[in-house]
């Protein structure tokens, strides 16, 4: 008897046909034209866990084709500080699945309070957080039952992408925006097992890239924590040379992600500076590629497409292991914090 899917399985099953729906219906491209029409002098970014994680890819994306600064948002100087942000004229954006996390909507509003943009890419555009803002891009992800965010996740990757995109007229992210429901698809069929048995009886795991992929990872690096209760970091891959290479073993295994783009090379010269020194690394994307993937496409778009192979070697991990990557121990599906 074949053993019923998990939530988390069936919503990373969900995840191509969650984009297409999603860039089907152009909600980014008439946010653009309000965002086209201000003096916008900076950004400021606010979320938490993996939503925390797409806001980083939204940062690349602002910063790589507009040129504005971007600040993340602490939610606690709000908070627990009491100190609203001066934030006039800036462009202040919450990601939350939920949209409820009080934390959150206080700092959206205090942050609308000090005269900036508020924006909420959210998955509920009737949550507090939506409620708080000025404008609203709806996810469209659907229900997500399982703990773990998969559709959501990527969803808030997708719609900051076509966000800026618009804004910015890059044509070409958006022509790698379309081909990505159909390279999400192709990307089901990847197969990383082999990177998730190299997890077993690891006591930590490292995940690295960078730049438009530095989101992904920490992501990764995220699931393997809450999914497999299995501690991972999440490094840059210009960091991990730094002081976390020393605690990386021949016991730590190492993800390595590596986007076609002008960072490619310092990806590329890590894996093979630690492939040297006998280290596991398994790597997707680039001459140094151990894990099946789909060639090279847009490098803004393939760190998002990389979460696919990746979410569905964590979930058949948890399984192996006895675990419930549904509902892993001590977790909700809304965190609610101050």
């Amino acid at each position: 008897m074949t053993a019923t899917p998990t939530f988390m399985a069936r919503e990373i099953a969900e995840i191509p046909r969650a984009g297409e729906r999603l860039l089907a219906a152009g909600d980014a491209a008439r946010l653009a034209e309000v965002l086209k029409s201000r003096e916008i002098p900076f950004a400021v970014i606010c979320g938490r866990g993996s939503s925390g994680h797409a806001g980083v890819a939204l940062r690349y994306l602002i910063e790589t084709r507009l040129g504005l600064p971007v600040s993340a948002s602490a939610p606690s100087v709000v908070t627990g500080y009491a100190r609203p942000p001066l934030v006039a004229g800036a462009l202040f954006v919450v990601v939350s699945q939920s949209g409820r996390s009080p934390d959150l909507v206080a700092a959206t509003e205090a942050a609308r309070a000090g005269g900036a943009l508020t924006l909420a890419l959210v998955n509920d555009p009737d949550s507090p957080a939506a409620r708080a803002s000025d404008l609203v891009l709806p996810i469209l992800a659907g229900p997500e039952k399982a703990v773990a965010a998969t559709k959501t996740v990527t969803n808030s990757m997708i719609a900051g992408a076509a966000l800026v995109a618009a804004w910015a007229d890059d044509q070409d992210l958006a022509a790698g925006l379309a081909a990505l429901p159909g390279r999400l698809d192709a990307a089901l069929a990847l197969d990383w097992s082999d990177w998730g048995a190299d997890l077993d009886g690891a006591p930590a795991a490292f995940v690295t890239g960078r730049g438009h992929g530095l989101g992904t990872v920490r992501e990764i690096a995220l699931k393997l924590a809450e999914t497999l209760r299995l501690p991972a970091l999440g490094y840059s891959a210009a960091e991990l040379r730094h002081g976390p290479r020393a605690s990386v073993s021949a016991s730590t295994p190492v993800l390595a992600l590596r986007q076609a783009d002008e960072l490619a090379e310092g990806i590329d010269a890590l894996v093979r500076d630690l492939r040297r020194d006998g280290l596991r690394v398994r790597a997707c994307g680039g001459p140094a590629g151990t894990l099946p993937w789909l060639g090279d496409g847009h490098p803004a778009c393939d760190p998002i497409a990389m979460l696919v192979p990746a979410y569905r070697a964590i979930e058949a991990q948890a399984r192996r292991r006895g675990l419930d990557p549904d509902a892993p121990v001590g977790l909700t599906k809304v965190t609610e914090t101050l």
